[in-house]
């Protein structure tokens, strides 16, 4: 009996652990799954590197992202960090 009380606290400890670190990091990497999985032409998306694009063509493992007018890039899907709301990305000042 008290081999299993001394087990506790490292019970405990392991316990919190799972609950504070490992079942949310799970959490937002099914989110995130979701999300890149749902993905569709139009979309204004933010890749992990921070560049803001609109979607131009997906397929099944990698997508088009128009950075610029008439600048596509090829990504894999899993690049694509979120997609942004409307009026998160900022635009530069026009041309005439």
């Amino acid at each position: 009996m008290s081999q299993l009380v001394s087990l506790l606290p490292l019970v405990a400890i392991a316990l919190l652990f799972w609950l504070l670190l490992i079942r949310p990091q799970q959490r937002r990497a099914k989110e995130l799954g979701r999300m890149q999985a749902s993905l569709k032409v139009g979309d204004e998306v933010m890749l992990t590197s921070g560049i803001f694009g609109i979607l131009r063509d997906t397929g099944e493992d990698q997508v088009h992202v128009e950075i610029a007018e008439g600048v596509t890039v090829k990504v894999v899907r899993g690049a694509v960090g979120q997609v942004a709301q409307p009026g998160t990305a900022e635009r530069g000042p026009e041309e005439n």
